[in-house]
């Protein structure tokens, strides 16, 4: 549905817009906001991509968190109540400051979410051994918050990490499915199963990785469990909505899907469809 006349709907039926926002410093988050659609279809949603600032994962904490708390502002001047950062850098090193020391100032009633708390609440439910593997950004792995927020949950797990700075540039030059793709999934994983002995689970806390699922599962060894963030996040979200009936109640249900990026759109437009599943228009902004 064309966002303005989604928006005069809405008003035409006295509701205020209110979507949920989802963030990402590019494309991967698409692949969060695909899950959630698929959970909560009801609701309206805006996406953004800071592509022209991208990729965050090689930035330092005080430039991720003033180029995130950036893209909040603008989520929260189009009347989100709710913010999704679908993007583990973003999670990892700016969220936790935005929601103790910015929303009680500047949006006290507004939330601001990310993507790692709901996987390492979880994920101690697929691991016998007690033993996992994480592959991610070097930006994510530097950050160790995996380890830390798994360690909160399940002080019994030792972590294993593997930063994999080639895959992200293979999925988003389409290359996720070609042979260059198999000799660094090859190298990484075979550096990361190297590294302890038992790991019996494998989180993929990149949102781009997923796309290289079906290439990773040719190299892993059998009994080792894969996990994707995007249906994990989704299902949290229904949960949370559940606990707070107060955030809500406030967002609108027009099932509109609206799509914006800091760069070009028509390049948005065509790399979006590998990551969303479906083209999609977007519209470029400033922040």
């Amino acid at each position: 549905m064309n966002a303005g006349i989604a928006s005069r709907r809405l008003l035409f039926l006295g509701m205020k817009y209110a979507p949920i926002g989802v963030f990402d410093s590019g494309y991967g988050g698409l692949t969060i906001l695909k899950e959630i659609v698929k959970y909560l279809p009801q609701y309206d949603y805006v996406y953004l991509g800071d592509n022209a600032r991208a990729p965050y994962g090689n930035r330092s904490f005080e430039t991720v968190y003033r180029y995130t708390l950036q893209c909040v502002e603008w989520f929260f001047a189009q009347g989100c109540p709710l913010v999704v950062l679908a993007c583990n850098t973003a999670s990892a090193k700016a969220l936790r400051t935005i929601q103790q020391n910015d929303l009680p100032l500047i949006a006290p009633d507004r939330r601001v979410l990310g993507v790692i708390r709901p996987t390492t609440e979880v994920i101690g439910n697929y691991s016998v051994t007690r033993r996992v593997g994480i592959m991610a950004t070097a930006g994510t792995v530097n950050s160790g918050s995996y380890t830390i927020e798994i360690n909160k949950f399940y002080p019994d797990i030792q972590v294993f990490q593997e930063a994999c700075p080639m895959w992200v540039p293979l999925v988003e030059n389409n290359e996720h499915n070609g042979q260059g793709a198999d000799y660094f999934i090859q190298k990484n994983l075979q550096h990361l199963l190297g590294q302890g002995a038992g790991i019996d689970t494998i989180l993929l806390a990149c949102t781009h990785y997923p796309l290289l699922a079906n290439k990773i599962m040719q190299y892993l060894p059998a009994g080792i469990k894969l996990l994707s963030q995007g249906e994990i996040v989704a299902r949290s979200l229904v949960h949370y909505l559940e606990r707070h009936p107060e955030i809500a109640n406030r967002i609108s249900y027009s099932k509109l899907r609206k799509f914006c990026t800091t760069d070009d759109a028509i390049d948005f437009e065509q790399k979006a469809s590998i990551f969303y599943g479906e083209s999609v228009a977007a519209e470029r902004i400033e922040l």
